[in-house]
């Protein structure tokens, strides 16, 4: 909500708090106004359950300023986050959620605000070219959520959550050591390649790793190291699989004939540094 139209409302807070205070503090008065509060709450549920979520934070704004120690509270609080979240406006879901956490621990929806929180973290805006922040954000909050509820019948959920966060990571490296590949920094990569293996062992791109790093080991001229990583992408593929076989088979091609190539390379430089240590020794 922008500044203009938060100063109507401002200023019907205002006129309302000011009536409040003209009247005895009487019982009837502190009734009056606990019950403008249930009415206000009522008006928001409504709303809420007719998914008009952004009329529903307006009135759920003005409960939240206005209605402290009338019991209302704790109600407006999760029922804004769970507005926030409805309307997939994840930043605000998950501050609303973290609020509604620290004010309200004892609460019977904490388990369920503590789930969201994670999930609207899982949601926010995430681009492989980026740090990884959002994505580490989101980690710790699952890591909580299943600290705090280690028999939660939501765990596979978590799993499934964190497994894609992990992933996340893991694209992030590959990404990194692919395009040392392409920038012909084969050391580079396979520095990275290896560091992208060990630590994320059960990733999708597991297997294009395993090909680029014997394409790199292949550029270094490091062949029993290529022939290595091939062997382990062909025990790890299914025999059934065509076009993987086939991709392996293509890349053993390649290597040896680049093997072929760097042993003619070599007996062709043996033999030129030979004549030249013969020509040498004529001359003198």
């Amino acid at each position: 909500m922008n500044l203009f139209k938060k100063i109507p409302l401002f200023l019907c807070i205002l006129a309302e708090t000011a009536f409040l205070v003209g009247c005895s503090s009487s019982g009837k008065s502190k009734m009056k106004h606990t019950e403008w509060c249930r009415i206000r709450f009522e008006g928001a549920e409504e709303l809420f359950k007719k998914e008009k979520y952004g009329r529903a934070t307006d009135r759920l704004e003005e409960i939240l300023s206005t209605c402290a120690g009338t019991g209302y509270m704790e109600q407006a609080q999760f029922l804004m986050a769970e507005s926030y979240f409805n309307m997939e406006e994840w930043i605000d879901a998950r501050g609303e959620y973290g609020s509604f956490i620290l004010n309200f621990p004892g609460s019977p929806f904490i388990e369920t605000a503590e789930f969201r929180k994670a999930v609207s973290s899982f949601n926010m805006e995430f681009r492989v070219s980026r740090d990884e922040a959002n994505t580490t954000i989101a980690m710790k909050d699952f890591e909580r959520y299943l600290s705090n509820y280690p028999d939660s019948p939501l765990r596979d959920s978590v799993n499934y959550y964190y497994n894609l966060l992990v992933e996340r990571l893991a694209e992030k490296e590959f990404q990194t050591a692919r395009l040392y590949l392409r920038m012909d920094k084969y050391q580079a990569a396979v520095i990275y390649f290896k560091e992208f293996l060990e630590t994320y062992p059960n990733s999708k791109r597991r297997t294009e790793a395993l090909f680029m790093i014997a394409q790199a080991y292949n550029e270094l001229d490091q062949f029993e190291t290529a022939k290595l990583y091939l062997n382990i992408a062909r025990n790890e593929a299914s025999p059934d699989d065509k076009k993987i076989q086939k991709q392996i088979a293509k890349t053993e091609k390649k290597i040896d004939k680049a093997e072929i190539a760097f042993a003619k390379r070599m007996k062709k430089d043996s033999q030129k540094k030979r004549f030249f240590k013969e020509d040498r020794e004529m001359q003198n």
